[in-house]
């Protein structure tokens, strides 16, 4: 019980980490570059996966066991569903609800792919081979 809620408390922390990364450059691109919010999401999501994954393979799952191919690609996998996941909400609430500034969405499509991230990650990618 003590390792999972030591696995949670290291997935919070990578998914805060990789929330500010992913809010962060999202409008830096939107304010200082000709980018639009569709557009400068793609790059702030690739670029939050990066951080996440860092953090998720050196504190919070510890390596799989398997070889850092394999383990690249099945986090690549989990990622690029949950990236798919977070920006099909993301662009469906900047769509429905013109008003809304778009790091609020990304606040709420974020929440939206925490939980397939986190049980594809550990049984997937960081689970038992």
């Amino acid at each position: 019980m003590r390792e999972r809620i030591r696995k949670l408390a290291f997935f919070v922390i990578a998914g805060t980490a990789g929330f500010l990364t992913d809010a962060g450059t999202l409008h830096l691109l939107i304010t200082h570059t000709a980018v639009g919010p569709y557009i400068a999401r793609i790059f702030s999501i690739a670029l939050a996966m990066f951080v996440t994954w860092q953090i998720n393979r050196t504190a919070t799952f510890s390596r799989s066991g398997r070889s850092t191919t394999d383990e690249g690609i099945r986090y690549a996998f989990v990622g690029i569903l949950g990236a798919v996941l977070n920006y099909a909400v993301y662009a469906s609430l900047i769509f429905l609800l013109p008003g809304l500034q778009p790091v609020a969405a990304v606040v709420a499509a974020s929440l939206a792919a925490m939980g397939f991230s986190y049980f594809g990650y550990s049984r997937f990618v960081f689970g038992e081979k």
